[in-house]
C-alpha cells in the first residue's frame, strides 16, 4: 500500500487495528516507535544494481495498557516525517516484534489494516537458470530404468 492510500484510510477509521497474518491482532496498546524512510541500494545475484525506497512503520508494545494511538495522531506523525525527513509516497513496510523482527506489507480489508506476509525472491531468475514457471510434464512421458512392460502405464487399467 502506498503512503498516500494509507493517509486517506486514516481519515476514515475511528481506531487503529492491525491484524497479523495468523488472524490475531497487534494489541490495542501498541506504539509506533518509528516512521522512517528506508532506502536500499544493492546488486542482485545476476549483477543488476537496484535501488528501492519504502516507508517504514515500527510497531511496538509495552506494558502501558492504557495507551491507544488515534488515527489522527498517526497522521500528524506522518506529516511531520514528510516535513522533517522527506518520506515520499512509497510502499509501506511494517516491522513488528515476534520471535524476531517481522517485516510485513499492509492492506485494508474495509474495517481494519491487515499485515501481509512478505517473501524473499530471486530477481535474476533468467541469469540463475531458474525457470519462471514450473515445468509441466505428462506422466505418460516418464519412464523407469526397469523394463517398462513390468509397470503400469496410464490407461492400462492395472491400478
Amino acid at each position: 500500500m502506498l503512503l498516500s492510500t494509507f493517509k486517506l484510510l486514516l481519515q476514515s477509521v475511528s481506531s487503529l487495528r492491525f491484524e497479523l497474518p495468523d488472524g490475531s491482532f497487534v494489541p490495542a496498546h501498541f506504539h509506533i516507535t518509528e516512521v522512517g524512510k528506508v532506502q536500499k541500494h544493492y546488486i542482485d545475484c545476476g549483477g543488476t544494481v537496484r535501488t528501492e525506497s519504502k516507508v517504514n512503520f515500527q510497531l511496538w508494545e509495552a506494558n502501558d495498557f492504557d495507551h491507544s494511538l488515534a488515527p489522527s495522531k498517526l497522521l500528524n506523525i506522518i506529516h511531520l516525517s514528510e516535513e522533517k525527513i522527506g518520506i515520499s509516497d512509497d510502499e509501506i513496510e511494517v516491522e513488528y516484534q515476534m520471535q524476531t523482527i517481522g517485516k510485513f506489507g499492509i492492506e485494508f480489508n474495509g474495517d481494519h489494516f491487515v499485515l501481509t506476509a512478505t517473501q524473499t525472491d530471486c530477481l535474476a531468475k533468467d541469469k540463475c537458470g531458474i525457470p519462471e514457471t514450473k515445468l509441466k510434464m505428462s506422466l505418460s512421458s516418464l519412464t523407469t530404468k526397469s523394463d517398462s512392460s513390468s509397470c503400469c502405464t496410464p490407461g492400462s487399467g492395472c491400478c
